[in-house]
């Protein structure tokens, strides 16, 4: 399967999570127009954002997520395999 790359909403800085949630630890903090590829989408903790609200996670690098709220996928819905 190919890995797609993704803009992040415009105007922001996303923080990157140790985990699909805001509970997580912060690991990094995306600049602005970054693209960032998703290899994997899982739950976690709701979150409303640029795209609207959503509990989707994206897994753009190992241990390392970012809300779907503030990534462009053109989809309120999964677009990528579960993580597993």
């Amino acid at each position: 399967m190919s890995v797609r790359y993704y803009s992040v909403a415009p105007g922001v800085r996303v923080n990157v999570r140790s985990g699909p949630g805001t509970s997580y630890g912060i690991t990094r903090t995306l600049s602005e127009g970054a693209k960032v590829p998703i290899y994997c989408q899982t739950t976690g903790t709701t979150v409303t954002g640029t795209y609207g609200t959503s509990n989707i996670w994206d897994n753009i690098s190992d241990g390392e997520f970012v809300a779907d709220a503030y990534v462009h996928t053109g989809s309120d819905g999964f677009v990528a395999d579960r993580c597993g």
